[in-house]
């Protein structure tokens, strides 16, 4: 037997925020998700996006409580060009959500920024730099 990576889970304090926020990126959420202890987003390639909420968690591990200090983990959205991952980026600190890290072009040869979710999580922006797409 071996196990097959299927999803990735996170732990979220308000569904309603988060279920928002994702959709934002194009997250396809049921309707209703939203007013859920746990909800779902199929993703291409066949994974899913995973959130249950802290009561859920509870619910089967009492003792559980959320992480304290930096986040260790993200999820990497890869964008079609450079221009899109500012535009990505403008919009969600537009609308009121962390910007942790500003545009710019790495020099691993992608342009790159980094916003929070709802809880902190982190959430990267990235594309190829023409010069990194063309090779």
């Amino acid at each position: 037997m071996t196990p097959r990576f299927d999803a990735i889970g996170l732990v979220v304090s308000d569904m309603a925020a988060s279920v928002t926020f994702y959709r934002r990126l194009g997250f396809a959420f049921p309707a209703g998700a939203e007013n859920e202890p746990h909800a779902e987003a199929e993703l291409p390639g066949g994974l899913r996006l995973l959130l249950d909420t802290e009561q859920t968690v509870r619910s089967f591990l009492p003792e559980w409580q959320p992480p304290t200090g930096g986040g260790r983990h993200s999820l990497a959205l890869r964008c079609a060009d450079p221009a899109e991952v500012d535009a990505v980026y403008e919009d969600l600190v537009g609308a009121g959500y962390h910007g942790e890290l500003k545009p710019w072009d790495a020099f691993w040869g992608q342009r790159y920024a980094s916003a929070h979710d709802p809880d902190g999580n982190g959430v990267d922006l990235f594309a190829p730099l023409a010069a990194a797409a063309a090779e």
